[in-house]
């Protein structure tokens, strides 16, 4: 039998495989022949859980998944070929359903015969999704967990997950679990995060960090030094820098600066002069009309998620799967997993300088956020990529060019790519 080293990629919320189609076409181009040791390179694409599917919760998008891989797996060794090695990358959400998955590959012995090389995870929420001291982040977190039906409840940590009423992410973080162990496993970690500009997932959330010395980078005094939109280094000043100079407005510095600000609409809807002035005069009832479509749209989606989940709960063929036998785990051992949860973890360690930034910049962690960033940074070897795209909205599709057919601009993301697949040990 031929040796198959196993790349799995997951994509994010709302998501389908085609939003990784760069990912998979840059890695097959990367390592399109076997190894030294004659492993070649197999891609799979994770496929069942997408568009709506993913409104079902971390752990049944993980279930799906594991099904997924196992049936790879089977399908290559009919073929004469074997499974000798397993990577996994997670874009965005898809970042926790794979250390979801790995811990219910782990759980199953896995790994006593398949060699676990590479873990990345790409603009991934790994503490959940923030909060800010603002009246739309406030909205957010009230909204959220109901319009997003199980995954939503996981984002923003206000599920139960465990029978001790822990939530998932927590659970998932936790050293004494099976999700953290089976990372553990894993030669290499490497997980990559986009310094500015990413309104979807944050920086503080995908770099696993307290705090965030991005946050206004331009005046702030951080030093950043970046090669094809991947940071090499930064460094932040010992003494704050002046306050920037105020701009009177509509004088010419300030036109100037008006210019310079990326565009509200996307490609399609940016229209030149004067259709761009009746796009911004119908501003006041576009911007209604979409968000009552969204919340509608996102409604009913989380209402057919609910239904589907029930099924999925009632069906005996899923009582064996990973949620049931950690179920059973902690109600044997209860008490201990009381004493753990009410122990004094040591304080965690917060940066000891950072560039002064303004109160509303700054997230609002919770202890369990607090707690999951403590614990993750233990993660032996894991190392942080830290991706710069300035001046645009939103930097979260860029950094895994999700679609560079209809936006050009994500072509941009191909350096952060480039530099996973490379990053790869096949």
């Amino acid at each position: 039998m031929s040796s198959v080293h196993l790349l799995v990629l997951i994509h994010g919320m709302w998501g389908n495989p085609g939003h990784l189609a760069e990912l998979y076409r840059i890695a097959q181009d990367t390592h399109s022949l076997p190894s030294e040791d004659g492993t070649k390179l197999e891609i799979l694409l994770a496929e069942t859980n997408r568009e709506e599917g993913t409104y079902d919760g971390i752990d049944w998008g993980g279930e799906r998944v594991a099904k997924e891989v196992l049936a790879k797996v089977k399908e290559l060794e009919s073929s004469g070929e074997q499974v000798t090695k397993l990577s996994v990358t997670g874009y965005s959400l898809g970042g926790l359903v794979a250390r979801y998955l790995v811990g219910i590959l782990h759980q199953r012995g896995f790994f006593d015969k398949v060699k676990p090389i590479n873990f990345n995870t790409i603009a991934t929420p790994h503490i959940g999704l923030l909060r800010y001291p603002s009246f739309f982040s406030s909205l957010t977190h009230t909204l959220g967990p109901r319009l997003l039906s199980r995954t939503g409840e996981q984002f923003y940590g206000v599920d139960k997950w465990s029978p001790n009423g822990r939530p998932l992410l927590l659970v998932m973080a936790d050293p004494d679990r099976i999700f953290y162990q089976a990372l553990t496993k894993f030669q290499h970690i490497r997980i990559y995060a986009n310094a500015i500009n990413d309104v979807t997932v944050p920086y503080v959330t995908s770099a696993i960090e307290f705090e965030d010395p991005f946050a206004e980078y331009e005046t702030n005094g951080v030093e950043i030094d970046e090669h094809k939109h991947l940071i090499q280094q930064y460094a932040i000043s010992d003494e704050p820098p002046p306050p920037p100079v105020k701009v009177r407005t509509l004088s010419k510095a300030w036109f100037k600066k008006v210019q310079s600000r990326p565009p509200i609409f996307p490609p399609p809807l940016q229209f030149r002069f004067p259709l761009n002035l009746v796009m911004y005069g119908l501003l006041p009832i576009l911007i209604p009309t979409f968000l009552s479509l969204v919340i509608v749209n996102f409604t009913l989606a989380s209402h057919s998620s609910r239904a589907r989940i029930k099924d999925l709960e009632a069906d005996s063929s899923n009582a064996n799967r990973l949620a049931h036998i950690l179920a059973e785990l902690e109600r044997e051992v209860e008490g201990a997993v009381v004493d753990l949860i009410d122990r004094d973890d040591p304080e965690p360690t917060q940066p000891s300088k950072m560039p002064v930034i303004k109160e509303k910049e700054h997230p609002i962690l919770t202890p369990n956020q607090k707690k999951i960033v403590t614990w993750l940074n233990t993660l032996p070897e894991l190392k942080k990529e830290l991706a710069f795209f300035p001046n645009v909205r939103n930097a979260h599709a860029m950094i895994v060019s999700r679609d560079v057919k209809r936006f050009e601009v994500h072509k941009l993301g191909e350096p952060i790519i480039r530099h996973w697949a490379s990053s790869l040990i096949i």
